[in-house]
């Protein structure tokens, strides 16, 4: 055995980590020596571990595998390890189309007519306010047409129903770019980002408010207030979606707000959701709001994706 492969006396093998009590709670990597066992080239015989630290001192580090047992490893016996990403969960892994898609929940009565994997939405008249998401060509994916045809079908589509077009599209994207390349460009306002949390986390954070919430519930939707009156000091509404939960108004009156209110409503929907079945909640939270940011960070929501608004240059020619 040579000395780079042969480990110290003292027992603590040659290389440097990254591991110490700062990473209890964290996922780790961890390679160690296998005493008494030899590798398949006649060395000292190692193996790699992957899971969450539980624990870290007394000369002994245990670790939480994805499966089984907690595993006890002598601090002297790493050879090497480091930190390592979250595994990122099964909602995060939900593609950019499928994730926008269902957004569509909040607005059952919408004209929808797909364009390839883009789809085309408008509000039907009369409508009090026009949603740009629900007014919007949904231009994530492959149009199954060049983009730029795709783009003259766009304008053509609200063209003939008296709106502006406007394109809703992932920031980053190609069909960014390609949107881009024609003239088309950011509205400017809009951007936002798509937050995905489990439901059973943010009830716990959220824990029991102790505040008076009215629930109105019906046919798949709720509306969560604080107060009474046409104004309430509070508001939230939800909208489920198989087991998929769409949180979205949420308000608090001005003069009230810091004062746990927003919280009370969202863990009174939250309660309503997990009763229907709701596992997953989203949101939707305008990138240039940092106390919606900071809100929705603290109670575990994470970003999934961003969002921006595109519009044509002016006078784009109709299809």
């Amino acid at each position: 055995m040579s000395d780079a492969r042969r480990p110290p006396e003292d027992g603590h093998p040659s290389g440097r980590h990254l591991l110490g009590p700062h990473v209890i709670g964290q996922r780790i990597v961890v390679r160690r020596l296998l005493r008494g066992q030899t590798g398949p080239t006649g060395g000292p015989g190692f193996t790699d571990l992957l899971g969450t630290c539980l624990a870290w001192g007394d000369g002994r580090c245990v670790v939480q595998p994805e499966s089984g047992e907690p595993v006890t490893i002598a601090i002297g016996d790493i050879v090497s390890g480091k930190p390592v990403p979250p595994r990122p969960s099964t909602r995060l892994r939900v593609s950019t189309r499928d994730a926008e898609a269902r957004t569509g929940a909040l607005w059952p009565d919408l004209e929808r007519i797909p364009l390839g994997e883009w789809e085309l939405r408008c509000q039907p008249d009369p409508v009090t306010t026009l949603r740009k998401r629900a007014n919007s060509c949904l231009a994530i994916g492959d149009p199954g047409r060049p983009v730029a045809e795709a783009a003259q079908e766009v304008v053509a589509f609200y063209a003939a129903r008296g709106r502006d077009p406007l394109a809703q599209l992932e920031a980053g994207s190609p069909v960014e770019d390609e949107l881009r390349a024609l003239g088309w460009h950011d509205l400017g306002y809009g951007e936002s980002e798509l937050r995905l949390a489990a439901v059973s986390r943010v009830r716990r954070t959220l824990g029991r408010q102790g505040k008076a919430v009215e629930l109105t519930a019906v046919d798949g939707r709720a509306v969560a207030s604080v107060g009474t009156g046409c104004d309430p000091l509070a508001e939230a509404q939800a909208r489920l979606d198989g087991d998929w939960l769409g949180i979205y108004g949420l308000t608090v009156d001005p003069g009230h707000r810091r004062r746990g209110l927003a919280s009370a409503v969202l863990a009174e929907l939250l309660d309503w959701g997990a009763e229907q079945g709701a596992l997953t909640a989203w949101l939707h939270v305008e990138t240039a709001n940092p106390g919606g940011l900071a809100f929705w960070d603290a109670l575990g929501f994470a970003p999934h994706h961003t969002c921006r608004y595109y519009v044509p240059p002016a006078g784009a020619a109709l299809a």
